[in-house]
């Protein structure tokens, strides 16, 4: 026999039936509504679970609520009771806590962990003990993360320098074609050279290929590249140094594919190397001289290496090309004449135009007072 028996008015009744009605406000409210009337009608707590959606235990726990507290204490949630307890970590200790997670960590540790904190918290007297989770969730709940670290590089204010560069290559890059003057990008990157210590296994069904974690280092090889991006042609050369003189026989290659030009507009990054210094490096004066005279140097702003089509083509070569562990230069030199083959000579479309670097870079511009002007 059933302990608590629900014998409800007809007022009750319509005030239930609206709030199980609306049960898309108040799903929880209306859940337990339904319970009552059902059980009012006489249902088991079997067909009630089934009907409502609910464990038996709900139902006893609300029919007994109603019968000894009313209706409305029935259809509100019975609030949780927790015994009172002191937090760890109070409002002045976690302040603490924080100001030591955004200090520098300890000599010899780069930085902070949850366990380095709360060890100094109980060291510092803050608190007698406190776990790492604590520590955690204080942490996340302030929105630090002192393991991360987000580097930035600081552009400073208006730089004449860099906008005057800037235009200068975007202009070039939008120039029409001119078989007399040729515009090439230049550029250079490196490649470690590792040998396999097992046989990498091949993928199969249901299973990645793997690889050794293991490997053998085999040195550097450095990587030329030039790019005509009105045309497409693209030039690679693998070296074992990038020096004065690998520079310049490099360059003295691209010349040697525009023999009708006149002058070789060559646009490049501010490495020490990338002066017509390095045809001095490499060929006797007289040589340097008339190849020196046939490139005519570019220069992308410092800080503005994406200006240079060259060190595009670099990246997306090393990511789908030489992304693998290569043994030897030779084999570089394989791959990369593969990658030539395979790339085509699709021309390279630059988008952005010195209109749009006026109005997207404006902050680097700077302002200009007429005389007179205070």
């Amino acid at each position: 026999m059933k302990r608590y028996i629900l014998n409800l008015t007809e007022e009750e009744r319509e005030a239930l039936k609206q709030v199980a009605e609306a049960g898309s406000k108040w799903p929880e409210k209306a859940k337990r509504a339904r319970t009552l009337l059902l059980a009012d009608e006489g249902q088991t707590d079997e067909e009630i679970c089934e009907q409502v959606g609910v464990v038996r235990a709900t139902v006893e726990r609300v029919r007994k609520r109603a019968c000894l507290e009313g209706i409305e204490a029935a259809l509100l949630r019975k609030p949780q009771c927790c015994p009172s307890r002191k937090p760890v970590l109070d409002g002045k200790a976690e302040a603490y806590l924080v100001t030591i997670a955004c200090s520098s960590p300890p000599e010899g540790r780069a930085r902070w962990t949850a366990t380095l904190l709360a060890e100094r918290m109980v060291e510092l007297e803050i608190v007698p003990s406190v776990s790492e989770t604590t520590v955690r969730r204080r942490l996340k709940k302030n929105c630090i993360k002192p393991w991360r670290i987000k580097r930035f590089r600081f552009a400073g204010g208006p730089s004449p320098a860099f906008v005057a560069a800037m235009e200068d290559v975007l202009d070039i890059y939008h120039a029409p074609y001119d078989p007399d003057a040729p515009v090439v990008a230049f550029d250079e990157c490196s490649k470690q050279l590792l040998a396999h210590v097992r046989r990498p296994m091949p993928a199969a069904p249901g299973q990645l290929a793997r690889v050794d974690d293991e490997y053998i280092r085999c040195g550097t090889v450095n990587i030329f590249c030039a790019v005509e991006p009105l045309t497409g042609l693209v030039s690679f050369e693998a070296t074992d140094r990038r020096t004065l003189a690998d520079c310049g026989r490099f360059l003295k290659k691209v010349a040697e594919q525009y023999p009708e030009a006149s002058r070789i507009i060559l646009v490049s990054d501010n490495l020490n190397t990338h002066t017509a210094a390095a045809l001095y490096a490499a060929f006797e004066p007289e040589q340097a001289r008339e190849l020196a005279r046939r490139f005519e140097f570019r220069y992308t702003p410092k800080h503005g290496s994406w200006l240079n089509v060259a060190e595009l083509e670099l990246s997306v070569m090393a990511r789908q090309c030489l992304s693998q562990r290569i043994e030897t230069k030779q084999r570089v030199q394989e791959l990369l004449a593969a990658w030539d083959r395979h790339r085509g000579e699709g021309t390279i479309s630059w988008q952005f135009t010195t209109e749009q670097a006026r109005i997207k870079l404006r902050r680097l511009y700077p302002s200009i007072q007429l005389p007179g002007e205070h």
